[in-house]
């Protein structure tokens, strides 16, 4: 996801002030699948096609809309798939990758927005419903993917320094903690158990990218995949707090600490307490899948994007 010189090659991701012609032609090339897998089933649906990019959708807490974003812009959608989307208005917030969150109320939604002044990416909220976004982060680079249930502090990845490593803030004081270190590898993808009382998120601390767990003030930083031929990314507890489903890039195809479109990837799911991974879908795609918690509230099924190339 942090290899910038590739991505805005290739996706609207991070947004550069003029779209050129071969960028155009290529988002012209993609077809995002919107799709929802049922574990009880063990069966997958689509809910929509889209002849361009979609990404990283969220599930509402109501459990009424997924959330995508798509252009630097958010889009909500029925879960039925049967209308248009809806533009999210998000005022100066028209530059949002794929790092967004909805608030477990379900009032608001923060996001990530790259703004003018330096093209940084920097944590911004606005109500659910669409309006003013106001800016939560003043450092950037952050990319947000975590804001705990009391909804009193966000978790995030940033750059600070040459580090890119885990944080967290509390919202009224503003007070921002590194939990991770920048000398032991990218850390990323921080998100909490419905419980508040852990972290979840993916590091390459041991070599290959796994899944790791740590106390939300980041004490017992505890290693929960090891698998020996995948990079496994972006960690989602199901509301539950029973299960965990992640995305994984096959050993080789990537460096551990890259997170890239257009690959062959799997999803897998563990139990929350730790436990051997299975395989539960493999498809195309990468960045953009599943960037983001995506569970139903009823913790049965999950959403997620899929790709083809024209």
């Amino acid at each position: 996801m942090r290899n910038r010189n590739i991505i805005n090659q290739l996706f609207f991701i991070y947004l550069p002030k003029s779209i050129n012609e071969q960028t155009r032609k290529f988002m012209d090339c993609i077809v995002s699948k919107l799709e929802i897998y049922n574990l009880k089933t063990s069966s997958h649906k689509t809910v929509k096609e889209f002849p361009y990019l979609i990404e990283a959708p969220n599930w509402s807490p109501d459990g009424k809309w997924l959330v995508f974003n798509s252009n630097g812009r958010l889009y909500r959608l029925s879960i039925e798939g049967n209308s248009d989307p809806e533009l999210i208005e998000s005022g100066i917030a028209q530059k949002c990758n794929n790092d967004h969150v909805i608030s477990s109320d379900g009032k608001y939604i923060a996001v990530s927005h790259h703004t003018a002044e330096d093209g940084n990416s920097r944590i911004y909220v606005l109500p659910f419903e669409g309006g003013e976004a106001k800016c939560v982060t003043p450092n950037g680079p952050s990319y947000l993917h975590g804001w705990s249930p009391d909804r009193k502090e966000m978790a995030y990845c940033a750059f600070r320094g040459d580090a890119h490593v885990v944080h967290t803030m509390n919202l009224e004081s503003g007070i921002e903690k590194a939990l991770t270190l920048g000398k032991e590898g990218l850390s990323d993808g921080p998100e909490y158990s419905p419980d508040g009382k852990h972290i979840w998120f993916n590091w390459v601390k041991t070599g290959l990218m796994q899944i790791w767990r740590m106390r939300a003030d980041g004490s017992e930083q505890t290693q929960m995949t090891f698998d020996e031929n995948l990079n496994s990314w972006f960690p989602h507890v199901s509301p539950d707090g029973k299960w965990v489903i992640f995305i994984a890039y096959r050993k080789g195809d990537l460096k551990p600490d890259e997170h890239l479109p257009n690959k062959n990837v799997v999803l897998r799911i563990m139990p929350a307490e730790g436990g051997v991974p299975q395989t539960i879908a493999e498809l195309f795609g990468g960045q953009g899948t599943i960037n983001v918690n995506s569970w139903s509230p009823d913790s049965q099924q999950f959403a997620y994007v899929s790709y083809e190339l024209k």
